[in-house]
């Protein structure tokens, strides 16, 4: 066992949502020693059932507070002093920057991360601060080219939500580069697993199945992305708090690459389903056709390697939607409706 979060205090913002929970659980169980400040707005993706096993352990504190708000950021860093900042905050669901609105999306994934950077600039007890962003503030690839996302390869997001993951990475770059910031940016791909609100892909389609709907596929359902499976990546942003260069960037993916209409399709055959029950709706606005990651430096330089075969996390995913109905109905009664985005677009473009 690595002594290097052991005794230490964990700041997690973000951390009652989908990736953000397994991470928490992932550390816990790592490291016996470690103190976790866990700091969430609790939106309608953030969850505290999420975390219900841990919930009363010592060594864990849950805050609610919006990374957004500079006065409460600068509060939790002056009371809990954390050694280590990982942060998880952000808007991500792009049908909702689509179709609602990307000003929470600014707020958040820009805002947020310039309170973050200035909360961190200013405690020098701060070892390591992990900003995690995604593949999509690259763009998108053809279908037919071999290129994948380098660390190197330059912004061109498609969408307000990538826009506004790229504007919080890029103030990253420049707070190392002008105050030394102890700063690392992740881009990874796709995730699925435990706990992920059933608005994105795998969920939906899997709780969309149970209710007995047809699971619907934007355009031709071709557009390809790099699946990995949550824990691989929890394992990844460790290695980046433990070992990350200050001012580095790593990419982080499987090299799964699947396209949505597979995706529905092993779906559909968990439950014994055919392919009657896809239903092809009018492409979203600036639909990326294809994310690929490069993930070979931060395998080289900081040993880190996914060892989740895709087909087993995938039932094992698929089981524990199944196996979980309770938690999905209390969701849905916080919430309602899981994506009611692509059920407006459907009206909007069949008029």
């Amino acid at each position: 066992m690595e002594a290097g979060l052991n005794n230490k205090t964990i700041l997690v913002m973000g951390g009652a949502g989908f990736i953000g929970s397994n991470f928490i659980r992932s550390l816990f169980s790592t490291y016996p020693d470690a103190r976790i400040v866990n700091v969430d707005k609790l939106t309608y993706s953030g969850n505290l059932d999420n975390l219900r096993d841990i919930e009363k352990e010592k060594r864990y504190v849950f805050v609610k507070g919006d990374v957004a708000d500079r006065k409460k950021i600068t509060f939790i860093f002056s009371k809990y002093t954390p050694d280590f900042v990982i942060n998880f905050c952000a808007e991500t669901h792009v049908d909702r920057s689509i179709h609602v609105g990307a000003l929470e999306f600014v707020r958040t994934n820009v805002e947020g991360v310039f309170n973050l950077l200035e909360a961190v600039k200013q405690s020098p007890r701060v070892k390591k601060y992990v900003q995690v962003s995604t593949d999509e503030t690259f763009g998108s690839i053809p279908l037919n080219s071999r290129r994948k996302f380098r660390e190197d390869t330059a912004f061109a997001p498609n969408v307000p939500y990538a826009a506004t993951k790229a504007g919080g990475d890029l103030l990253c770059r420049a707070y190392h580069s002008t105050w030394k910031v102890p700063v690392v940016v992740t881009h990874c791909s796709n995730n699925y697993g435990p706990f992920q609100y059933p608005e994105k892909l795998i969920p939906f389609f899997i709780t969309r199945i149970m209710e007995g709907k047809k699971v619907p596929l934007y355009g031709d359902g071709k557009n390809v992305r790099d699946w990995i499976y949550v824990l691989d990546h929890c394992r990844a942003l460790e290695r980046c708090l433990l070992s990350g260069k200050a001012g580095e960037v790593y990419n982080i993916g499987a090299d799964n690459e699947m396209s949505n209409l597979t995706i529905a399709r092993l779906i559909l055959k968990r439950f014994n389903k055919d392919e009657s029950w896809i239903e092809f709706v009018a492409d979203r606005p600036g639909h990326d056709r294809r994310y690929a990651i490069d993930a070979n430096k931060i395998k080289k330089e900081l040993g880190w390697k996914p060892v989740y075969d895709f087909r087993k996390a995938f039932d094992l995913t698929v089981d524990w939607y199944t196996h979980h109905l309770t938690w999905i109905n209390r969701v849905r009664e916080k919430t309602g409706v899981f994506n009611p985005h692509i059920d407006l677009w459907k009206a909007h473009t069949s008029k």
